[in-house]
Protein backbone atom coordinates (compact mmCIF):
# COMPACT_ATOMS: atom_id res chain seq x y z
CA UNK A 1 0.00 0.00 0.00
CA UNK A 2 1.04 3.62 -0.80
CA UNK A 3 0.43 6.63 1.05
CA UNK A 4 0.44 10.22 -1.15
CA UNK A 5 0.73 13.11 0.80
CA UNK A 6 0.54 16.88 0.04
CA UNK A 7 2.84 19.05 1.82
CA UNK A 8 2.27 23.06 1.87
CA UNK A 9 3.33 25.83 4.13
CA UNK A 10 1.11 28.98 5.71
CA UNK A 11 4.33 31.03 4.94
CA UNK A 12 5.37 30.38 1.57
CA UNK A 13 1.93 30.41 -0.88
CA UNK A 14 3.37 28.47 -3.88
CA UNK A 15 5.54 25.98 -1.73
CA UNK A 16 3.59 22.63 -2.45
CA UNK A 17 5.27 18.98 -2.30
CA UNK A 18 3.74 15.88 -2.82
CA UNK A 19 5.04 12.64 -1.03
CA UNK A 20 4.50 8.74 -2.17
CA UNK A 21 5.36 6.38 0.54
CA UNK A 22 5.22 2.98 1.04
CA UNK A 23 2.81 2.44 4.17
CA UNK A 24 4.79 -0.12 5.60
CA UNK A 25 7.75 2.78 6.03
CA UNK A 26 8.38 4.54 9.20
CA UNK A 27 7.67 8.21 10.19
CA UNK A 28 12.00 8.87 10.13
CA UNK A 29 11.60 7.28 6.30
CA UNK A 30 8.90 10.35 5.81
CA UNK A 31 11.31 12.86 7.72
CA UNK A 32 13.97 11.70 5.62
CA UNK A 33 11.97 12.58 2.32
CA UNK A 34 10.80 15.31 3.59
CA UNK A 35 14.22 16.70 4.07
CA UNK A 36 15.40 15.56 0.77
CA UNK A 37 12.92 17.69 -0.83
CA UNK A 38 13.28 20.97 1.13
CA UNK A 39 16.30 21.04 1.69
CA UNK A 40 16.50 21.04 5.46
CA UNK A 41 19.12 20.39 7.64
CA UNK A 42 18.51 16.72 9.54
CA UNK A 43 20.07 17.91 12.32
CA UNK A 44 17.84 19.88 13.68
CA UNK A 45 14.70 19.04 16.20
CA UNK A 46 11.49 17.87 14.25
CA UNK A 47 8.38 16.14 15.27
CA UNK A 48 5.17 14.89 13.58
CA UNK A 49 1.64 15.66 15.01
CA UNK A 50 -1.32 13.43 14.24
CA UNK A 51 -4.05 16.17 14.19
CA UNK A 52 -7.71 15.64 13.93
CA UNK A 53 -9.59 17.52 11.22
CA UNK A 54 -9.21 20.86 12.26
CA UNK A 55 -5.48 20.82 13.00
CA UNK A 56 -5.64 19.98 16.59
CA UNK A 57 -2.58 18.56 17.77
CA UNK A 58 -3.29 15.16 19.58
CA UNK A 59 -0.41 12.27 18.89
CA UNK A 60 3.61 13.78 18.84
CA UNK A 61 6.22 11.36 17.44
CA UNK A 62 9.38 12.97 17.96
CA UNK A 63 12.36 12.52 16.03
CA UNK A 64 14.28 11.47 19.14
CA UNK A 65 13.72 10.19 22.32
CA UNK A 66 12.74 13.01 24.81
CA UNK A 67 13.12 12.56 28.61
CA UNK A 68 9.51 13.01 30.02
CA UNK A 69 7.91 13.04 32.99
CA UNK A 70 4.76 12.08 32.11
CA UNK A 71 2.65 8.53 32.15
CA UNK A 72 2.49 8.92 28.16
CA UNK A 73 5.31 6.28 26.13
CA UNK A 74 7.14 8.64 24.16
CA UNK A 75 6.70 7.93 20.36
CA UNK A 76 9.78 8.19 18.23
CA UNK A 77 9.98 8.71 14.14
CA UNK A 78 12.37 5.38 13.74
CA UNK A 79 9.65 2.98 15.73
CA UNK A 80 6.55 4.27 14.45
CA UNK A 81 5.19 2.88 11.24
CA UNK A 82 2.94 4.99 9.12
CA UNK A 83 0.23 2.82 9.14
CA UNK A 84 0.03 1.77 12.12
CA UNK A 85 -0.82 5.54 13.08
CA UNK A 86 -2.76 6.83 9.63
CA UNK A 87 -5.84 5.06 7.87
CA UNK A 88 -7.71 7.56 6.07
CA UNK A 89 -7.39 9.53 3.51
CA UNK A 90 -7.59 13.29 4.46
CA UNK A 91 -5.58 12.33 7.37
CA UNK A 92 -3.41 15.30 8.70
CA UNK A 93 -0.18 15.66 10.50
CA UNK A 94 1.78 18.61 11.00
CA UNK A 95 5.63 18.63 10.85
CA UNK A 96 7.44 21.00 12.86
CA UNK A 97 10.63 21.96 11.72
CA UNK A 98 11.86 25.21 14.13
CA UNK A 99 10.97 24.67 17.52
CA UNK A 100 11.98 27.64 18.67
CA UNK A 101 9.04 29.38 16.92
CA UNK A 102 7.24 26.24 16.46
CA UNK A 103 6.93 26.69 12.90
CA UNK A 104 5.19 23.68 10.40
CA UNK A 105 4.51 22.18 7.34
CA UNK A 106 1.09 20.65 6.87
CA UNK A 107 0.69 17.89 5.56
CA UNK A 108 -2.29 15.51 4.49
CA UNK A 109 -2.76 11.92 3.10
CA UNK A 110 -4.89 12.80 0.05
CA UNK A 111 -4.84 9.37 -1.18
CA UNK A 112 -4.09 5.91 -0.02
CA UNK A 113 -3.10 3.42 -3.59
CA UNK A 114 -3.78 -0.20 -2.25
CA UNK A 115 -1.87 -3.60 -4.14
CA UNK A 116 1.21 -1.38 -5.19
CA UNK A 117 4.13 -1.28 -3.20
CA UNK A 118 7.23 1.00 -2.75
CA UNK A 119 11.21 0.77 -2.35
CA UNK A 120 11.66 3.72 -1.38
CA UNK A 121 9.82 6.93 -1.43
CA UNK A 122 9.48 9.42 -3.49
CA UNK A 123 8.97 13.42 -4.11
CA UNK A 124 6.65 13.54 -7.35
CA UNK A 125 5.65 16.87 -7.09
CA UNK A 126 7.69 19.84 -6.15
CA UNK A 127 6.39 23.48 -6.52
CA UNK A 128 7.96 26.99 -5.25
CA UNK A 129 10.92 26.90 -2.86
CA UNK A 130 10.39 25.64 0.68
CA UNK A 131 10.52 27.91 3.83
CA UNK A 132 13.61 28.74 5.59
CA UNK A 133 14.46 25.74 8.12
CA UNK A 134 15.34 28.29 10.52
CA UNK A 135 14.86 32.09 10.94
CA UNK A 136 17.47 34.96 12.76
CA UNK A 137 16.25 36.60 15.71
CA UNK A 138 15.00 39.80 13.30
CA UNK A 139 13.16 37.60 11.13
CA UNK A 140 11.47 35.72 14.27
CA UNK A 141 10.46 39.60 15.67
CA UNK A 142 8.33 39.66 12.53
CA UNK A 143 6.82 36.35 13.12
CA UNK A 144 6.36 36.49 16.32
CA UNK A 145 2.97 38.63 17.17
CA UNK A 146 4.15 41.43 19.86
CA UNK A 147 2.14 41.37 23.32
CA UNK A 148 0.23 44.33 23.67
CA UNK A 149 -0.11 44.75 27.61
CA UNK A 150 -3.26 47.00 27.84
CA UNK A 151 -6.16 47.25 29.83
CA UNK A 152 -8.33 44.50 27.78
CA UNK A 153 -5.11 42.39 28.73
CA UNK A 154 -5.94 42.06 31.84
CA UNK A 155 -10.15 41.22 31.44
CA UNK A 156 -11.29 44.67 32.60
CA UNK A 157 -11.29 48.10 30.36
CA UNK A 158 -11.05 50.05 32.84
CA UNK A 159 -8.05 48.76 34.34
CA UNK A 160 -5.33 51.43 34.36
CA UNK A 161 -1.76 50.85 34.38
CA UNK A 162 -0.64 54.04 35.76
CA UNK A 163 -3.32 53.35 38.85
CA UNK A 164 -0.43 50.68 40.02
CA UNK A 165 1.24 51.53 43.56
CA UNK A 166 2.69 50.30 46.41
CA UNK A 167 -0.38 49.26 48.26
CA UNK A 168 -0.92 45.78 49.22
CA UNK A 169 3.39 45.60 48.86
CA UNK A 170 4.09 47.84 52.30
CA UNK A 171 7.08 45.96 54.16
CA UNK A 172 8.32 44.22 51.35
CA UNK A 173 11.10 47.17 50.61
CA UNK A 174 12.58 45.97 53.90
CA UNK A 175 13.00 42.65 53.78
CA UNK A 176 16.89 41.47 53.93
CA UNK A 177 17.82 39.05 51.15
CA UNK A 178 21.48 36.64 52.18
CA UNK A 179 23.80 36.66 50.18
CA UNK A 180 23.47 33.00 48.71
CA UNK A 181 19.49 34.14 48.30
CA UNK A 182 21.11 37.27 46.09
CA UNK A 183 23.11 34.46 43.83
CA UNK A 184 19.33 33.58 42.85
CA UNK A 185 18.77 36.79 41.86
Amino acid sequence: MIFRFVIISDEVENFKREIKIDADNTFLDLFHAIIDCTGFNENEMASFFICDDNWRKKQEITLVEMDTYSDEDPYTMEECVLNDYLEDEKQKLLFVFDYLTERVLFIELSEIITGKNLKKPQCTLSIGEAPKQSLNLDEVADVTAILDVDESFFGDESFDLDELDREGFEGLDNIEISAEESDLY
